[in-house]
């Protein structure tokens, strides 16, 4: 067994670091209380997702307590599973189709609003996630990139999931059930699972934090 303490004091000085870049400091945001103890976003950040659901909820606490957001480059963007998760609509900008135009309206954004979702083209480089970066800095902004992000800050990835609620192939599937990692740097990844029932939205199932010796998870479903 191994003692992972010095990475977690390595992640607490890099934050410290980075929340004094551009004399800026960087401020905690309301974050899904499902992701409690694993995940907490903050201005100036930029966070990977690879599912909607996870952008969605990421995307809901924020949004629910008033912050203005907007969603770009994301042409299935599904608004009514969005407002049944939480997202105020009415406080939300929707850039479906910018083109190839997505790097100025995104940086038009955040100008003016808290919280970007973004669903970026493949292969962004380094150099075009710095840019953004400085701008998330300098208007204590937070990004939420629905796709590869160079640099971000953290990794949340689906890595299995599974419909509960029929008996024996009969009835109707009800509830979805998650395997959810997240990455942080070179750290080990911490997993949770999460279920998604309809009314109630994404909450905590289950909570272990991964350890070298972790036999893969097997995709189930």
């Amino acid at each position: 067994m191994f003692d992972h303490g010095w990475m977690s004091t390595v992640q607490q000085l890099q934050e410290r670091i980075r929340s004094m870049q551009d004399g800026v400091p960087r401020q905690p945001l309301p974050t899904h209380p499902a992701l409690e103890g694993l995940l907490q976003l903050r201005t100036g950040g930029a966070y990977e997702v690879d599912s909607a659901g996870l952008a969605i909820a990421l995307l809901s606490a924020p949004s629910r307590e008033g912050s203005w957001s907007a969603v770009v480059g994301a042409a299935d963007f599904g608004v009514e599973a969005a407002a049944e998760l939480g997202v105020d609509l009415t406080r939300t900008v929707l850039v479906p189709d910018p083109g190839e135009h997505w790097l100025e309206a995104t940086a038009a954004l955040l100008d003016v609003v808290s919280v970007v979702l973004l669903r970026p083209p493949p292969g962004v480089g380094e150099r075009t996630a710095g840019r953004i970066g400085a701008r998330l800095r300098k208007r204590s902004a937070t990004l939420i990139a629905w796709g590869r992000w160079p640099g971000s800050e953290a990794r949340l990835s689906v890595e299995s999931s599974h419909w509960i609620g029929a008996d024996r192939g009969h009835g109707r599937l009800t509830d979805r059930r998650l395997v959810v990692s997240v990455a942080r740097g070179s750290a080990p990844p911490r997993r949770v699972e999460l279920e998604l029932a309809p009314g109630v939205g994404l909450r905590r199932y289950g909570f272990r934090q991964a350890q070298p010796t972790d036999e893969p998870l097997r995709g189930v479903g």
